[in-house]
């Protein structure tokens, strides 16, 4: 692994222009970050001078961080059991490593750069189980088939007023959205609304990441944001800070953003991924005039059958919660069944676009998700439907929801045990992996188990 690319990223800064920066006073703090299990960024604060003092090759600088980042929950539980780390190991370090072609100013941070980094065992090897790692195997194992992958991502949450501490404070009780109905595609906002959006665009153009389009999604208070097409890793790397910027801007303005797949019922946030193949500068994927009026490239029919045959097997990694199968609910714009068709919202894999911009949308994704993650799995996906070939299923032309096909798991417990009575996840990601998001999914589902919801006690007492 090269941590240290000559070519930066459009809108990130060299590491002369940090220097620049950190000698003219402009920055003096940079966020080295690691993408953990969930997709949160977690790392620390350096002093930016003594940041640049560490850089002196690929393999050098960054600093040492508890390996633990990379095997806990969302609750940062030291949990126990996990092969990466544990009381056994004592819990020990891994070595951080900045990769400097990610040095990106944070607007909504002033001083601030943010950079991401990769973990490495102490041999100097990739931690494997680390999100970034997992999504640079499956792009390098469809490089090995001699294509190249282009992604867009598309990104709802739901935005409530008052503060994270005010709904803590009520237990996330009757939160009111910052709109009070359905407004998709409206243009006359509530003033804060407009207010919040006009921020957010700013905040991620200076980033170096301006969004392709933003608008209010189907349910009040939803927003959705999506992002124009570019380099897998580069754009999974840009969601990260957006999220963390949404985080803090409606934090400033007295608003609590939530990326929950379903934070009420019936409501559902999702993380769709677009995507295509690339074959030396062409897109792979291309269809003369529009999908569905003809033949679809054989690369192309490949990539769905991978999609839908292997896609239930990999559920915990792109539906990590048990919250995240509250999603899938029939008529609600989620998937409910392993489906493909034209231009189809209700199908989980959705062809569209037309000539050289047609492209796949897979819909399986929940807000919640790890973008790695998520996309790591697409890929190992398409990578099956490539070199094993399965069956393609006939597209869907009807109800999607109720098609002969077969269902999303009900919940993250039967997502579990296709993860775990499949070498579909075993042959794409090795048994370290395997075992390692294994046990996360167990755990998860251990933590619920133990607990009393508020609907239960609200039921049980209503009944009694």
């Amino acid at each position: 692994m090269n941590a240290v690319d000559p070519t930066p990223r459009a809108g990130h800064l060299t590491v002369d222009d940090l220097k620049t920066a950190v000698n003219s006073g402009a920055i003096t703090t940079v966020l080295l970050a690691v993408p953990n299990m969930l997709g949160q960024l977690k790392g620390k604060r350096l002093d930016a001078s003594g940041f640049l003092k560490t850089i002196k090759g690929a393999a050098e600088g960054g600093a040492e961080m508890c390996a633990y980042i990379l095997a806990t929950d969302v609750d940062m539980q030291d949990l126990d059991g996990f092969e990466l780390t544990g009381w056994e190991q004592g819990f020990g370090d891994v070595h951080i490593v900045p990769d400097l072609n990610t040095i990106r100013r944070l607007p909504h941070l002033p001083g601030t750069v943010l950079v991401h980094a990769d973990a490495l065992h102490r041999s100097g090897l990739p931690v494997d189980v680390a999100p970034r790692t997992m999504l640079r195997t499956q792009l390098a194992r469809i490089k090995d088939l001699g294509l190249d992958v282009a992604v867009g991502l598309e990104s709802e949450f739901v935005l409530y007023q008052g503060t994270a501490q005010d709904a803590h404070a009520t237990g996330y009780q009757g939160l009111e959205p910052v709109a009070p109905h359905n407004l998709d595609y409206a243009l006359d906002l509530p003033p804060h609304l407009t207010d919040f959006l006009i921020v957010l665009e700013e905040t991620l153009r200076d980033a170096g990441m301006p969004v392709e389009a933003v608008k209010p999604e189907g349910s009040a208070g939803q927003v959705e944001v999506t992002f124009p097409y570019g380099e897998p890793l580069a754009a999974c790397d840009a969601y990260t800070v957006y999220k963390h910027a949404v985080k803090h801007l409606g934090g400033w303005r007295g608003m609590t953003p939530t990326f929950m797949a379903s934070p009420q019922a019936r409501v559902g946030s999702g993380l769709h991924l677009h995507l295509s193949l690339w074959d030396n500068g062409h897109n792979a994927f291309a269809v003369p005039g529009v999908p569905g009026e003809g033949l679809l490239p054989e690369t192309m029919q490949w990539a769905i059958a991978g999609l839908i045959s292997a896609m239930p097997y990999l559920g915990p990694l792109w539906a990590p919660g048990v919250n995240s199968y509250k999603r899938f609910v029939a008529h609600s714009f989620a998937p409910t069944r392993f489906t493909w068709g034209f231009d189809h919202r209700g199908c989980a894999i959705r062809v569209t676009g037309h000539g050289d911009g047609a492209h796949l949308e897979v819909r399986l994704a929940g807000a919640d998700a790890n973008p790695y993650l998520a996309l790591a799995a697409a890929l190992a996906s398409i990578h099956h439907g490539l070199t094993d070939k399965p069956a393609l299923p006939p597209a869907i032309t009807g109800d999607a929801y109720t098609a002969d096909a077969l269902r999303v798991p009900a919940d993250l417990i039967e997502s579990l045990a296709y993860f775990d009575n499949s070498t579909i996840a075993l042959d794409a990601f090795g048994p370290a992996a395997r075992n390692h998001y294994s046990y996360a999914a167990q755990h998860e589902i251990g933590w619920h188990r133990d607990r009393v919801t508020d609907a239960e006690l609200k039921r049980g007492f209503d009944r009694a």
